[in-house]
């Protein structure tokens, strides 16, 4: 029986501790798309604004 209980433990374990990475892994790509859509948003802002300036003058 004890041999049993330690072997359901030990599942679960390995269950949390694979969607406990899973999670993070995600969390970490979801950071890193947001920032990559900052940094294009205010690239194309960027390339907006010289665009308008080179053609007052």
């Amino acid at each position: 029986m004890g041999r049993l209980l330690f072997r359901v433990a030990a599942g679960i374990a390995v269950v949390v501790a694979f969607f406990w990475i899973l999670s993070v892994v995600v969390g970490l790509l979801v950071w890193l798309l947001m920032a990559a859509l900052v940094v294009g948003v205010v690239y194309l802002g960027v390339r907006m604004l010289r665009a308008q300036n080179g053609r007052g003058r």
